[in-house]
Formats: structure tokens, sequence, C-alpha cells
């Protein structure tokens, strides 16, 4: 009798531990297999993310040189217009994640500065020049720098940073989704995203 009692107690103990590390192990399995598909949305993500405007420009350049002791002045001058197409990009390969399986986190740690760029095409239009002061490559390059100026200051003053902010963030709701259906919690920082909308608003 001692020894069937002891049999079953015996065999209780080793079904209970194969229980145990069966499920142990499954455990481990769907964490790592969900870190997995996380991390494989993230790279998903990880592309240029661009919004494309076009602004034009119209002004005139002037310059004049004084002559001889400032006797005499030479003139020359342009009527420049330009039209540019401006690119509002995001590089989500700079995006810098943790994931964390014990806590069931991802961490959203530094999300990318946007790049502007300025592809600008300029006209001259009625070009008077002095034979003593006539238009260089030095001109040129200060007409393009002031138009890029100019055209940057218009973007700036226009909803094209906050429409490229939108559809990067939009991409970022991909992430929040896959994580909230694993059972995963999302952070930015130290803030616990808790909706889409919250995410959406969030401030660098």
């Amino acid at each position: 009798m001692n020894r069937f009692v002891f049999g079953f107690l015996a065999a209780a103990i080793v079904f209970v531990g194969i229980w145990f590390w069966s499920n142990s192990t499954e455990s481990k399995d769907e964490i790592l297999e969900n870190s997995a598909l996380i991390q494989q949305q993230i790279e998903q993500v990880g592309k240029l993310i661009v919004t494309e405007g076009y602004f034009s420009q119209v002004f005139t350049f002037k310059n004049s040189r004084d002559l001889f002791m400032n006797i005499w002045t030479s003139d020359k001058k342009a009527l420049v217009i330009a039209n540019a197409k401006v690119t509002v990009e995001y590089d989500l390969r700079a995006l810098e994640t943790e994931i964390n399986p014990e806590t069931k986190t991802v961490i959203l740690k530094k999300i990318p500065d946007p790049v502007v760029n300025i592809y600008p095409e300029i006209e001259y239009y009625d070009v008077t020049q002095d034979y003593f002061n006539q238009f260089g490559a030095a001109d040129y390059n200060k007409i393009k720098n002031t138009v890029s100026k100019r055209i940057r200051e218009k973007v700036d003053k226009s909803n094209l940073l906050d429409n490229s902010r939108e559809r990067l963030m939009g991409e970022l709701v991909n992430i929040y989704i896959v994580t909230k259906s694993l059972g995963w919690t999302l952070q930015y920082n130290e803030t616990v995203i808790e909706g889409q909308d919250q995410l959406r608003n969030l401030q660098r």
C-alpha cells in the first residue's frame, strides 16, 4: 500500500512538473514570437514618409557697384521667378525603439525630426547689367540661397509640416494596433499610450 501511495505521489509530482515546464516553455515561445512580430512591424514602417508641396516666389535682384572713387555707379538687376518643389521627409530608420519582453512593453525613445528639401527652378527676366558689373557665379549662388530662404519661410507658415506630421503618426498607429492586439503596452519615453488619438497628438 505504501509503495502504491509513493508511486502515485511520484507520478503526480512528475506530471505537475512537466505541466509547469510545458506552460512556461509555451509562454516564453509566445513572448518571443510576439517580440519578433512587433519588431517586424517596426521595420516595415522604417521608410521615408514624404509630403510634397509647390511654392512660387517673385522678386527683383539689384546690385550696384561704385567705380572711379564713387564718381560713377555701375548697376545690374534682374526679375527673378522661382518655382520650387518642396518635400518633407521622416526617415523612420532613425526611429529609436526598445522592446522589453519581460514587461511586454514597446518604448518609442526617439521620433526623428522632419527633413525639408527645397528644389528651386529659377528663371531670369529683364536682365540688365553694365560692362563693369556683370552677373557672375557669386550672384547666382546668392539668388539661389535667397530663394531657398524665402521658400522655407513660406513652408514654415504653411500646413505642409503639419500634414507630414499627421502621415508620420499614422504610420506609428500601426505599431500601436499590433502591440494592443497582442496584449502589449506602447510607451513614448515615460508616457503610456492609451489610445490612437493620444499617439497622434504626441509632441516630440
